[in-house]
């Protein structure tokens, strides 16, 4: 959800409130908790969370959106300093590091990286771009979608996100997949 009116102040400030209260309480318990917690930890009726964010996914997305900017940001500056099987693989460890920050927000990650948020337009486009850059100097199967990585981001973050993995086991996974795509 991307309403870009413009907000009366003190819905401004229920806004700031609401995704506040939502950052702390999903490092706390994660990304299932109650929205009626997330509600009263800000303040604010469940009514109003509500009129917010109609869903749980738009509240994730506006939560996270400031993440997915960092991570397409610093896709960008290192994609011209790799291959295009490399910048593509370095993106999608740093999708599942994102997306890992709140337990259980894995789960979640395609539906919230289709909300339309700044951060998830940023992400999805870098991941399109660096797909297309890939696929156009043959290092990648012309059939993989971004969806596909999305996919494969969502497992390996289910994968990992409950032992903590290490950068390591997230490096060696998203190999395991890139082998699996590269052109041969």
């Amino acid at each position: 959800m991307t309403d870009e009116t413009p907000l009366r102040a003190d819905a401004k400030l229920n806004r700031e409130r609401i995704l506040a209260a939502a950052e702390d309480v999903f490092l706390e318990r994660g990304a299932g908790v109650s929205l009626d917690d997330v509600a009263r930890r800000a303040g604010v009726g469940i009514g109003t969370l509500y009129r917010r964010f109609p869903t749980r996914e738009d509240l994730l997305a506006a939560a996270y959106s400031a993440r997915f900017e960092a991570c397409a940001e610093t896709s960008r500056a290192r994609s011209a300093t790799l291959d295009p099987a490399s910048a593509l693989s370095a993106y999608l460890e740093d999708l599942v590091r994102y997306s890992n920050v709140y337990r259980g927000f894995a789960a979640s990650l395609g539906t919230v990286l289709q909300i339309g948020t700044p951060g998830c337009l940023a992400t999805s486009t870098e991941g399109i771009r660096l797909l297309q850059r890939a696929q156009t100097e043959g290092a990648v199967r012309p059939d993989v979608r971004f969806n596909d990585l999305v996919c494969v981001a969502t497992a390996i973050s289910l994968a990992t996100e409950q032992d903590r993995s290490g950068p390591e086991q997230i490096a060696h996974l998203v190999d395991v997949f890139m082998n699996g795509i590269v052109r041969r």
